[in-house]
């Protein structure tokens, strides 16, 4: 089937999905997760396959964003009960006003319609988009990339046998055939038929949507997340906060990828970065930390002299750019340089610093002695996500069910005129 034809079949699926109640959409839902649990084995079959294709073409870590095990299948299942458990987001009341006339003007939240979602090679990625989607009242539509093409399919039929158990429309659930441009480019050119465009992966892939789309699309974000040490920061603590920021899943977008370290202890603090992140980690047989340094790090410890784009990187590997800086304000000004704007952060026990990191520092999370890797749907009390945006209009940061809804003005009348 061609992806306009897709489109067609999610669009017939609008009106039944927007009328649908909540009771029917949670029945959905938790019949979905009980189709995943029980569709694993089929789904860890198609999961191989694509492991198998994609051995030596994508690296290490990224082997990790595909691999799917019973335990991530299982996550995947539990994330949709959460979605199921989360309030109902469409129908809300938002605002009501009664205007002198008699006139009574509501704002109430409304599905999107039909949502498209353009992502990579992270299975999972399926079944939360679909979750969220559905939940908002809307029709999904889901693009994957090539690598988790067979594991998505596997997704998607189990999560279709759900939706048919509920009495819902399986049509309100697509995957794209075609893992080409072209199908890309047919969903970003798909006026009338896709209500919400939302790319999720590289920064290729968003530039090209947000530069190329002719539908309504959100900014989802890269991240070259930065950690500020700052000079009365708690060193041991700010090493915990680096230590799980940068090497706990280095693959996701919330992974810190700049370390920039106040001057006035970057002599004490590098040596016992360089520790943790290199010397521990090769002594236990883990993967050690790549450190790339500007020139005045590289005069403190050992590693590999950065260059200028190492700090406009994404790496989504086991490498950190670090840099030493003069003040909280000279870091402020990097981050501002550098950031795309997802999550940054400072370690310091000055109460003053950190109110003027968190005020001058514009991106769509901002931490306070804590990791960037809490940049998450879940860890937000969001359930699962649909990404995190990283632009400021409609939605920013982990995207729930209230951001996959708009709304409309219902205006109730006795027969005013004006």
């Amino acid at each position: 089937m061609t992806t306009m034809e897709l489109l067609g079949r999610a669009r017939e699926a609008k009106a039944p999905m927007a009328l649908a109640d909540t009771e029917r959409k949670n029945a959905a839902l938790l019949a979905m997760a009980e189709e995943l649990e029980a569709g694993a084995g089929e789904i860890l079959a198609a999961n191989r396959e694509d492991l198998e294709a994609a051995e030596g073409i994508i690296s290490p870590v990224m082997m990790d964003r595909l691999r799917l095990t019973e335990e991530r299948i299982g996550g995947m299942a539990e994330g949709v009960r959460q979605v199921a458990a989360l309030p109902d987001p469409v129908g809300r009341e938002l605002k009501t006003v009664r205007r002198p006339n008699g006139l009574e003007i509501r704002k109430i939240s409304v599905p999107m319609g039909v949502i498209a979602i353009i992502y990579e090679s992270r299975p999972n990625v399926t079944s939360d988009a679909a979750a969220l989607a559905l939940k908002a009242g809307s029709a999904c539509v889901l693009r994957c990339g090539k690598e988790a093409h067979r594991s998505a399919a596997a997704i998607v039929a189990a999560l279709s046998r759900g939706l048919e158990r509920a009495g819902l429309p399986a049509q309100a659930l697509q995957l794209v055939e075609d893992t080409s441009r072209r199908s890309a480019q047919e969903l970003m050119g798909a006026r009338g038929l896709v209500d919400l465009l939302i790319p999720r992966g590289g920064a290729g892939l968003i530039r090209s949507c947000v530069e190329n789309a002719t539908v309504p699309c959100i900014e989802t974000g890269t991240g070259i997340c930065h950690v500020y040490v700052d000079r009365s920061a708690d060193q041991e603590m700010a090493l915990r906060i680096i230590e799980n920021a940068k090497t706990s899943r280095p693959s996701v977008c919330n992974a810190e990828e700049v370390c920039l370290v106040h001057r006035e202890i970057a002599g004490e603090f590098l040596p016992k970065l360089r520790r943790v992140l290199v010397e521990d980690r090769q002594a236990a047989g883990r993967q050690p930390v790549e450190l790339r340094l500007d020139e005045r790090a590289a005069g403190i410890i050992d590693g590999t002299p950065a260059s200028a784009a190492d700090f406009d990187t994404e790496f989504l590997d086991y490498i950190l750019a670090v840099a030493v800086v003069d003040s909280l304000e000279a870091a402020v000004d990097h981050i501002a340089r550098h950031s795309t704007s997802h999550s940054d952060g400072i370690v310091t026990a000055d109460s003053q610093a950190a109110d003027r990191f968190a005020a001058l520092v514009d991106s769509a999370a901002v931490y306070v002695n804590a990791s960037t890797r809490f940049t998450d749907g879940g860890e937000f009390g969001l359930g699962c996500e649909m990404g995190i945006s990283t632009q400021k209009l409609h939605a920013r940061g982990p995207m729930g069910l209230e951001e996959l809804t708009s709304y409309k003005y219902v205006v109730r009348g006795g027969g005013q005129i004006r």
